[in-house]
C-alpha cells in the first residue's frame, strides 16, 4: 500500500502534466506556431520517458531545469532566427492567402449601373441563406453556398427561416461576410443587414503564372519574391505577406545602402562604448581599490559609500541623472552656471552616457578588485621589497598583471553585458539626438539593442524580420565573447 500511492500519485502528476502540454501544443499548432508546438510535444515525450524509467535517476532532477533553459532560452533563440530569415515588416505581416483576400476586398468596385438589392438573410438547412430583390427591376434572388439563382418570389424554398433582429445583431460580422457569385467577375455581397450591392472583382489571381491581373486598369502585378506584388512601372499592391528569404535581411546591413550607414555607425558605437566604458569602469574600480588596500582611518565608511551606487536601483539612478543634465532646471547646469544642452549634442550626450554608466558601474570593479587584490599571496609584494623593488615596480610589474590574469573573464563579461545595456540609453538619451529631418533611422547614441528595437518597435514601419536579424548577430557576438570568458575561466583553473 505504502509503494502504491506513490505510484499513483506520479500517475495522476504526469498525466494532469502531458494533458496541459498537449492542450497548449494543439492551440499552438492551430495558430500556425509550428516551432512552439514542437517543442511542448518533445517536452511532454521527454517527461514521460524520463520519469518513468527505473534508470534513469539523474534526468529526474536535471529535467526541471533542461525545460526551463528550452523554454526560455532554446526557443526564443531559435525563434528569432527564424523570424530573421523572413520579410516581416509593416505591410508584411500576414500570410500569401490573407493577403489575397484582403487584396480582392479592395479590388470590389461597383458596377457601371451601381445595382442594389433588398436584403433578407436567414437559414436553410443550418446554413446562412439570402433572398436578395433588385430595387429597379423587382427581380428576385436566392443565394446560398456562394451561388445565386433567380427565382419567382412565390419559389422561395419552404425551409428558409429569416434571422430575427437579435439574431442580425448577433452574427453582423458573418453576414456581412457572404458573398454569391453571378459569373465574370460579378458578385452580391452584402453592405448592411438589409443592403447588398452589385460589384465587380478587379483583381484575377493566376497561380500558374503567380501574378495578379487587374481587369479594370489592364495591369498585370507580379510576385517580386519578396512578399508583394509588383507592376511594371514598379507600383505595389499592399498589403504585402511574409515571405521566407534566408538571407535578405543580412545581405541589406551589408549592401544595402540606407540600412547599412546607420547600422555601421551604430556597431562602431556599441564597440567604442562598451570598450571605453569597461576601461573607465576598471581604471576607477582599480584604483580605488588600491588606495583602500591600505589601512587607513574609516576605510569601512569609504567602502559603504562607494557601493551606494551599485546598491541603489539602476533605472532610478539614471532617471535621477536625466534629470541632473537637463538643459532648464538640471542640477550639472545649474553648478556650472551655464545652459548646455546636453542631449541634442552627439558627442556631449555620448560623454554623459560614459559618466553615468561609470556611476553605476565602477563600485562593481571596485569590489572585484579588492577581492583579487586580497587573494594576491603577500609574501610576494615581501620577496619584491627585498629584492629592492620600488612601490611603483611592485604595482606595475608584479600586482597589475597577476590582477589583469585573474580579472580578464569578469572584464569580458562585462564588455558583453555592456554590448547590450538597454537600460542607459534608452532611459538616458532615447538613443538620440536623432535627425529626423534628414531621414535618420538611428540616433547618435543608439546602441545594437536599442536600434533594434526602434527598427521592430519604435517607429511607423516596423521591421521586426531585419529586427530579428540584428539580435542574432548581438547573439553570435555575445556567444562568442562568453565562450572566450569560459576558455579563460578554464585556463585560471588549470594554473
Amino acid at each position: 500500500m505504502t509503494k502504491l500511492i506513490p505510484l499513483v500519485t506520479k500517475i495522476f502528476l504526469m498525466a494532469m502534466t502531458t494533458a496541459i502540454l498537449g492542450y497548449m501544443s494543439f492551440v499552438a499548432f492551430i495558430a500556425g506556431e509550428v516551432v512552439i508546438g514542437s517543442v511542448l510535444v518533445a517536452i511532454a515525450l521527454a517527461a514521460n520517458l524520463v520519469y518513468f524509467s527505473r534508470k534513469a535517476v539523474a534526468p529526474k532532477f536535471l529535467f526541471p531545469g533542461i525545460v526551463l533553459l528550452v523554454i526560455f532560452v532554446i526557443t526564443p533563440i531559435l525563434y528569432t532566427i527564424q523570424m530573421s530569415g523572413y520579410t516581416y515588416k509593416t505591410g508584411n505581416e500576414i500570410t500569401k492567402d490573407e493577403a489575397l483576400t484582403q487584396i480582392y476586398e479592395l479590388g470590389l468596385t461597383s458596377d457601371e449601373a451601381g445595382t442594389t438589392y433588398d436584403l433578407q438573410v436567414g437559414k436553410l438547412d443550418g446554413k446562412y441563406a439570402s433572398l436578395l430583390k433588385e430595387q429597379v427591376t423587382g427581380e428576385t434572388f436566392f443565394g446560398i453556398d456562394g451561388q445565386v439563382e433567380s427565382i419567382q418570389p412565390t419559389d422561395v424554398p419552404s425551409g428558409f427561416t429569416p434571422l430575427t433582429v437579435d439574431e442580425i445583431a448577433q452574427n453582423e460580422a458573418d453576414i456581412v461576410a457572404l458573398k454569391y457569385e453571378l459569373g465574370d467577375g460579378i458578385y452580391i455581397i452584402p453592405q448592411a443587414a438589409d443592403v447588398a450591392a452589385q460589384l465587380r472583382q478587379s483583381y484575377v489571381y493566376d497561380a500558374a503564372a503567380n501574378t495578379l491581373n487587374d481587369s479594370v486598369n489592364g495591369i498585370t502585378y507580379v510576385d517580386n519574391g519578396k512578399g508583394n506584388f509588383v507592376s511594371e512601372s514598379g507600383d505595389y499592391l499592399y498589403p504585402g505577406w511574409r515571405q521566407l528569404n534566408p538571407l535578405e535581411n543580412y545581405t541589406a546591413l551589408i549592401l544595402d545602402p540606407v540600412i547599412r550607414g546607420p547600422f555601421v555607425n551604430v556597431f562602431i558605437w556599441t564597440v567604442t562604448f562598451s570598450v571605453l566604458t569597461v576601461l573607465l569602469m576598471f581604471v576607477v574600480g582599480l584604483a580605488l581599490a588600491i588606495a583602500l588596500d591600505k589601512k587607513i582611518r574609516g576605510r569601512n565608511f569609504y567602502r559603504a559609500i562607494l557601493i551606494l551606487p551599485y546598491a541603489f536601483p539602476s533605472f532610478m539612478s539614471i532617471l535621477i541623472w536625466n534629470g541632473m543634465f537637463n538643459r532648464e532646471f538640471g542640477a550639472v547646469n545649474a553648478l556650472l552656471g551655464v545652459q548646455i544642452d546636453w542631449y541634442n549634442d552627439a558627442l556631449l550626450a555620448k560623454i554623459v552616457i560614459l559618466i553615468v554608466n561609470l556611476w553605476l558601474g565602477f563600485p562593481y570593479m571596485y569590489l572585484i578588485a579588492t577581492g583579487a587584490l586580497q587573494a594576491l599571496p603577500a609574501e610576494l609584494e615581501e620577496a619584491a621589497s627585498i629584492d629592492g623593488a620600488s612601490p611603483r615596480q611592485i604595482l606595475t610589474q608584479i600586482k597589475l598583471p597577476l590582477l589583469l590574469q585573474i580579472l580578464s573573464p569578469l572584464l569580458i563579461a562585462s564588455f558583453a553585458f555592456n554590448f547590450n545595456n538597454f537600460n542607459i540609453v534608452y532611459l538616458l538619451t532615447g538613443g538620440g539626438p536623432t535627425d529626423v529631418l534628414a531621414g535618420e533611422s538611428a540616433g547618435a547614441t543608439d546602441i545594437l539593442i536599442t536600434y533594434a528595437y526602434k527598427t521592430a518597435f519604435g517607429s511607423t514601419e516596423q521591421n521586426l524580420g531585419l529586427a530579428s536579424a540584428i539580435s542574432v548577430i548581438m547573439f553570435l557576438i555575445v556567444g562568442a565573447l562568453s565562450l572566450w570568458s569560459l576558455k579563460r575561466s578554464k585556463v585560471l583553473e588549470e594554473m
